[in-house]
């Protein structure tokens, strides 16, 4: 994330226009089926601990075991997936949020009792900062990915994207075609064809430095890297001890929480819903 918010600040993908975030499952446990204990009875399980200030329901292993997959304990894909790719998105952009959602999807396949969506779309605009251009963000996750699943975080810019991964990088920038010479040009006679590559050729839009700034490069994490959430943890750590700066304080994170929570806000109520990203509410 610390590359990646580097290469943005320093314009290596432009004026950000959109952010694309996936993640695709294909599992029982990657969606939530997790295994139940063979003794796990109410001898052996404290439900009526566990439900606490939750509504009153008969006893069910699989509420105690799989509670992410009922609203009455949890927030869904939504407050289970996107509040991470929002930690990350504000921070490299060094964004308040969103101020508007909009969400679909539905439940498609784990029909187990559940009460939550498997598969949701969400969209997000993002207004213009004065660290970001506006920008829309298309949040996507699917339990029941055929594909055998796989995830993506992709900044896309006027200049180039980024692909952003759990320990690595990835910049690619392409030439912006500005010269016609393809099917527009077609049904021009071949003399008026040539009269118009001459006038784009003499306004000189495609300029050697331009070719030249173009390519793929991917910077990876050493080997001897510890990863994401050691780095966490020790930042966590440090700034306890007053050595360092916390990035994701009290309100950085009610940030990412309250975006990736309108995600159930639209959905549910079917219909946008908008959101003060600075005062942090609904509006």
């Amino acid at each position: 994330n610390e590359k990646a918010k580097k290469l943005y600040e320093e314009g290596a993908i432009g004026e950000i226009v959109m952010l694309d975030m996936y993640n695709d499952r294909y599992s029982a446990e990657g969606s939530w089926q997790y295994p139940i204990p063979p003794d796990a009875n109410p001898d052996t399980v404290d439900f009526d601990a566990f439900l606490g200030n939750a509504p009153k329901v008969p006893f069910e292993l699989k509420r105690f075991f799989r509670w992410r997959n009922y609203q009455d304990y949890g927030t869904g894909v939504a407050g289970d997936l996107f509040v991470h790719a929002f930690s990350t998105l504000n921070y490299i952009l060094s964004s308040q949020g969103p101020n508007r959602a909009l969400s679909t999807g539905g439940l498609r396949y784990w029909n187990d009792g559940r009460d939550v969506p498997d598969v949701t779309l969400t969209f997000y605009d993002y207004p213009k900062t004065d660290t970001h251009a506006a920008f829309n963000a298309s949040f996507r996750v699917n339990f029941i990915a055929g594909s055998g699943g796989g995830g993506g975080f992709r900044l896309v810019g006027t200049e180039g994207e980024m692909q952003v991964g759990q320990n690595s990088v990835t910049l690619t920038r392409t030439r912006l075609g500005m010269v016609p010479g393809g099917y527009s040009m077609i049904a021009y006679t071949e003399a008026t064809q040539e009269k118009i590559r001459k006038a784009y050729a003499d306004l000189n839009l495609e300029t050697r430095a331009s070719a030249l700034n173009i390519g793929k490069t991917t910077w990876e994490a050493p080997q001897d890297y510890k990863g994401g959430h050691y780095d966490h943890f020790y930042n966590f750590f440090q700034g306890i001890r007053g050595k360092g700066k916390i990035v994701e304080d009290p309100t950085f994170g009610l940030r990412a929480a309250g975006a990736a929570l309108l995600a159930n806000e639209s959905y549910y109520q079917q219909k946008p819903v908008n959101w003060d990203p600075n005062a942090m509410k609904l509006v």
